[in-house]
């Protein structure tokens, strides 16, 4: 009963904060936001004279307008904010000013939706919890920016002719990205780096690393925070996996520790094979290589994934895992001790960061539980090695097409178990229909290459 009242105390503390901002910052709408299986960012807009109703979990919305929710038939869904998700949004005007939730969504007896990518990540997370394990991520996310036409739609035109690490007056989106880290800031993400990237108009910012859910729901804020910034500045922001042709694709490199009475469980100083590295770190390693071709599809969800995986643009190919290199599909950045993490690089910013994180630690925590060992590390530059000596060193490939990528995800029940029947089956039949559209469509190749036959 003590720890139910004080719980209470808390969450009344926690409302009395929220209403105390809204008051005090001229906020007169708040959007309950959510995630589709698909990754992209839904939301109803409330006034705050309907603010009571929200944390009340009485707003109500249409499930079977989204794709992959529910039928018609049982429509009625609700929205739950998370009251730690609060925040202003910085680039909205000063007056009358917009807030927003992030919100669980729940079915009309009160249960969680299991289509709700929130809730699949959190049942994830509590596999872990019982294990003794908190799982932590930090994201490295890239994006494009381009030119806009007369009326405002996206062109190819990049923003600039920038490379790596390039500054002004050469890179000419660091003014944009300087707007985008203040207003992260503001929202309270602790920003770390950003920089352009190697490909002409690319660009990337970093943030300090937290837990799994709070990473998710960041990498969903930032998506909405380039976007907007960059359409005030008249540009379109895109976190396309390959925008053009001749370039490198943008990754959303996922950095994952597990923490245990706040100790990172990934080091050990004494590791006997001299990496730094816990038996736990190992076995992680194991079972993110052991369901990584089943992953893919969750990973790399676009037919336009696949030709940003390719050989010669950086992006991991081969499965396989390093402390020395970048070209592995998994590295172990040099840093130990509190910072000692697995980079799994293959993951582009078109996917769901919810199902991406729950498939990462679900494979991960299989990996511990059946103690299962990696290969040996791959020093050596793999985009150099033959296909021969590959094969003597035992390395396999990523899927090179969704369609593969889709194959393997239906054979692999854990996976499947990771983002929950609802959300795998619906998935599916989602991605099944796109490549249905894309093998129907002709593509401007094809109109210059065959329209003279």
């Amino acid at each position: 009963m003590n720890a139910a009242k004080r719980q209470m105390e808390v969450i009344m503390m926690e409302l009395e904060s929220i209403y105390k901002l809204i008051d005090e910052n001229d906020v007169q709408f708040i959007r309950l936001q959510f995630t589709d299986i698909l990754g992209r960012l839904k939301n109803v807009a409330i006034t705050k004279s309907q603010l009571e109703n929200a944390l009340n979990n009485k707003i109500m919305f249409d499930g079977s307008s989204i794709e992959g929710f529910v039928r018609i038939e049982e429509s009625d869904m609700y929205l739950r904010p998370d009251l730690d998700t609060f925040v202003i949004l910085p680039w909205r005007p000063n007056e009358e000013r917009v807030a927003r939730f992030v919100c669980d969504v729940y079915d009309p007896e009160g249960y969680p939706f299991e289509g709700d990518p929130r809730y699949q990540l959190k049942k994830a997370m509590e596999e872990a919890e019982e294990m003794g394990y908190s799982f932590h991520v930090g994201a490295e996310c890239e994006f494009f920016m381009f030119h806009t036409d007369e009326n405002g739609r996206a062109t190819n035109i990049t923003h600039d002719t920038s490379g790596y690490f390039d500054l002004e007056p050469i890179d000419l989106g660091g003014n944009v990205r300087r707007e985008i880290c203040l207003a992260l800031s503001k929202m309270g993400f602790e920003v770390e780096t950003s920089h352009h990237e190697v490909a002409v108009g690319q660009h990337e910012v970093d943030f300090r690393y937290s837990e799994a859910l709070k990473a998710a729901d960041n990498i969903m804020t930032f998506k909405l925070a380039v976007k907007a910034i960059a359409k005030k500045s008249g540009l379109c922001a895109t976190f396309m996996p390959k925008p053009l042709e001749r370039e490198n694709g943008s990754g959303l490199h996922i950095n994952m520790s597990l923490m245990r009475e706040g100790q990172n469980i990934f080091y050990d100083g004494k590791d006997p094979r001299g990496n730094g590295l816990s038996q736990t770190a190992y076995y992680f390693i194991a079972g993110l290589m052991k369901h990584i071709k089943a992953m893919t599809a969750i990973n790399n969800p676009t037919i336009n994934s696949y030709k940003r995986l390719a050989k010669g643009y950086e992006a991991p190919v081969y499965i396989c895992w390093s402390c020395k290199n970048r070209s592995p599909l998994l590295r172990i950045p040099a840093s130990r001790g509190s910072a000692t993490r697995i980079e799994l690089r293959s993951p582009d910013p078109s996917a769901n960061p919810y199902l991406v994180l729950a498939a990462c630690l679900k494979a991960g925590l299989d990996g511990i539980k059946s103690q299962l060992e990696p290969p040996e590390q791959v020093s050596s530059n793999i985009f150099k090695m033959k296909k021969k000596e590959r094969q003597e060193l035992g390395i396999d490939n990523l899927p090179k097409s969704l369609g593969e990528a889709i194959g393997y995800l239906k054979e692999d029940k854990l996976i499947q178990d990771a983002v929950g029947r609802h959300v795998f089956e619906h998935f599916i039949k989602l991605k099944k229909k796109e490549l249905q559209e894309y093998k129907k469509k002709i593509t401007p190749w094809e109109l210059e290459k065959y329209l003279n036959y």
